[in-house]
């Protein structure tokens, strides 16, 4: 059997009292991490040629068509940083002789 604290008090009795007016400050600690989803969803809209040249890609390899464009995204991406990176480096930083 689990065992519980015999003065817990419960979220609804909580907002009772916050409805209340009554003080409630005692029932939190102000310790606490805001926890952000790792995943977002979105919607894209995609030409019919490419959505067809996506699936014949996923169907190749066969994955879903999601993970064909996430990979392929991430690759897009990621070269788009090296290249970046590329163009800076060497170049002498503003403000400095």
């Amino acid at each position: 059997m689990k065992k519980t604290s015999a003065n817990q008090v419960t979220a609804y009795a909580i907002a009772e009292m916050a409805d209340r007016g009554q003080d409630i400050s005692r029932h939190f600690s102000n310790s606490f991490s805001v926890v952000r989803p790792s995943n977002r969803r979105v919607n894209v809209d995609f030409s019919a040629p490419m959505l067809e040249e996506l699936d014949r890609e996923a169907s190749a390899l066969n994955v879903s068509r999601q993970a064909v464009i996430k990979t392929m995204l991430r690759d897009a991406l990621d070269r788009r940083h090296l290249a970046v990176q590329a163009r800076h480096v060497g170049k002498p930083k503003r403000g400095h002789s």
